[in-house]
């Protein structure tokens, strides 16, 4: 668990991800009375109250909040809240943004309207998730695993999720899929996305087979052979650096993979793009 009792804080600058970004994390025992704004802030922040009370404004209307209880803060909303005299509160919190922000929380129910969190089962793994990006503040896929877990925990035990009956299980094929699309350029394999999806690697690729029909190594070849296909077409680099670009040591390995993948070499791609889609 996240140690209270003192103001603990890491900033990252994570913006790769096609879903969110995420810039913060934290804890904070507040003293009696603690207050924070009014204030307009231009991301999107959530705060999980694990002890005492308080009370946030948003757009000028009141919520009174306790422990095991969350809050939403939107991004360019104004926003003030404070902790109570008698029983101050006690919370972590997560500073995200990007494109599928809102539409996270929203699963969860939680937005402008309805900015408070409110469980029907024990959310705490969300401290220990922000407290696990806390100390591994460096390992930014890792991060971002972890993310999806905090999106995932919020919306399997809110009060007002939305009812999508989508299988859990799905979250972790998320990780690795987003996975691979930040790190394909890089020289990873199996088993790096399944630590990074917190699984072992004969069960994401169960998982992931069953959900998308690729197995994590396929899928891995076929986005590397994607993003190649787009360098070959729309640069001028040769085929050594594109090997590079897309997470080959070297140019012969990454020709026999293009040639199995397209049935031509990425030279003749290259040339005769349209010959190589017919085929």
């Amino acid at each position: 668990m996240i140690v209270t009792g003192v103001d603990k804080c890491k900033f990252v600058d994570y913006t790769k991800s096609n879903d969110f970004y995420l810039f913060e994390v934290g804890s904070y025992k507040c003293p009696p009375g603690y207050s924070y704004g009014p204030i307009v802030r231009t991301r999107t922040i959530f705060h999980y109250v694990t002890s005492g009370k308080g009370y946030l404004i948003l757009e000028d209307m009141r919520y009174d909040i306790h422990a095991k209880q969350g809050f939403l803060i939107p991004a360019g909303c104004k926003a003030y809240y404070e902790a109570d005299e008698e029983d101050p509160w006690e919370y972590t919190w997560i500073h995200v943004d990007g494109p599928r922000t809102a539409e996270l929380f929203n699963n969860a129910g939680i937005n402008l309207d309805n900015p408070v969190f409110t469980p029907i089962s024990d959310p705490s793994k969300i401290v220990d998730l922000i407290n696990d990006i806390y100390l591994n503040s460096d390992r930014e896929c890792y991060c971002y695993a972890k993310v999806y877990e905090i999106f995932d925990c919020i919306v399997s035990t809110s009060k007002n999720r939305v009812r999508h009956d989508v299988d859990p299980r799905l979250s972790y094929v998320k990780s690795a899929i987003n996975f691979i699309r930040l790190k394909y350029s890089e020289p990873i394999g199996v088993q790096e996305i399944a630590a990074a999806s917190g699984l072992n690697r004969s069960y994401l690729t169960r998982l992931f087979k069953h959900a998308t029909g690729y197995t994590p190594q396929s899928y891995l070849c076929s986005y590397r052979m994607k993003k190649a296909t787009e360098l070959l077409l729309e640069t001028s680099e040769s085929i050594n650096s594109i090997a590079l670009l897309v997470g080959y040591s070297d140019s012969f390995t990454f020709s026999k993979a293009f040639k199995n993948h397209k049935g031509t070499s990425p030279s003749e791609y290259r040339k005769h793009p349209q010959i190589a889609e017919d085929r």
